[in-house]
């Protein structure tokens, strides 16, 4: 974990401070003039995904295509607004963020942000593959917040915004499967938005993205077939494997494939190293053994017990 903080930074060099430490070529800084400025940022990670937590008095951020141009990988940013009030500016949306609330960024397109008066951030990055997986495309879900009034949405923010206390305390064994539970509940609170509030979204991203958190529900279920994921969903077969085609993949397919996830991550973790292939496979509803084997050399180029001693050597 890495912190850094204005207080012991002369008055006149704190923007700069905060701009090289802080922002580092992300966006373009933008601070009210004549105002003083304090800001403090803890920053690390959790597994594969990122956490930080911003305190600051207001200032603005210009993402544009030459800080997209520079950047590495393709990320999103869960950003949830514990204290103050922001602005979120992404293609013609505009989102203001009250206390409270948390919403979906994406880093792949230009963007304005402003924190508006004094407030605290805790942010969540992640990359737009892990998201996706659980959400559908994130395009969808731009303009849309998330407040702690429902149930799912204020678990998940409770959950998220402790993290950044949390990360010197976390084993690095555990870790791993703390960052799936984020991006799940994240999943989940979107997913319950869009069941009740469809009309806030596409019908179709609404239905895409209920469809996959049913199916990452009961990927455990052996009985989990196409026809049991799209009535989960309530959608037929046949519209389910219309709303994956856009993904060029297919319902059984793709029930197949999250499975094989979970348990190729299964097979890397330390703590699970004594457990058996078997116990894994059938854990994540492959009820054959050598169609297991079969299914995962084609994805991931060997065996699970091979793949099992690569990871862990």
């Amino acid at each position: 974990m890495a912190s850094f903080s204005t207080e012991d930074v002369h008055p006149r060099e704190r923007v700069s401070y905060w701009d090289t430490n802080v922002i580092r070529g992300f966006a373009k800084l933008k601070v009210p003039a004549n105002e003083p400025f304090n800001g403090s940022l803890t920053v690390g990670s959790i597994g594969s995904i990122g956490v930080s937590r911003t305190e600051s008095d207001p200032f603005e951020i210009h993402r544009g295509r030459a800080e997209i141009a520079h950047s590495h990988g393709d990320d999103c940013f869960i950003c949830l607004q514990c204290r103050g009030r922001s602005t979120h500016v992404q293609g013609d949306r505009e989102t203001v963020i009250n206390e409270g609330e948390f919403f979906l960024a994406d880093l792949r397109r230009p963007f304005i942000g402003r924190l508006e008066t004094r407030g605290s951030i805790v942010t969540i990055r992640a990359a737009r593959g892990e998201v996706e997986a659980r959400v559908g495309p994130v395009g969808q879900l731009l303009s849309l917040t998330l407040d702690t009034q429902d149930a799912v949405a204020g678990l998940t923010f409770g959950f998220l915004a402790m993290l950044p206390d949390r990360l010197d305390g976390i084993d690095a064994a555990a870790a791993p499967k703390i960052a799936e539970q984020v991006l799940d509940l994240v999943a989940l609170a979107y997913s319950n938005r869009a069941e009740s509030k469809a009309s806030l979204s596409a019908p179709r991203t609404a239905a895409l993205t209920i469809l996959k958190t049913a199916i990452e529900s009961r990927l455990h279920d052996p009985n989990l077939k196409p026809f049991t994921a799209a009535a989960a969903a309530g959608i037929s077969v046949r519209y389910a494997n219309a709303l994956l085609a856009q993904e060029q993949t297919g319902l059984e397919a793709y029930i197949i494939t999250r499975r094989l996830e979970r348990c190729r991550r299964a097979l890397e973790d330390p703590m699970q190293a004594r457990r058996a292939i078997g116990d894994i496979a059938f854990c994540w509803g492959f009820s054959d053994l050598s169609h297991f084997g079969r299914r995962f050399k084609a994805e991931y180029g060997c065996s699970p017990g091979e793949y099992r001693k690569q990871r862990t050597a």
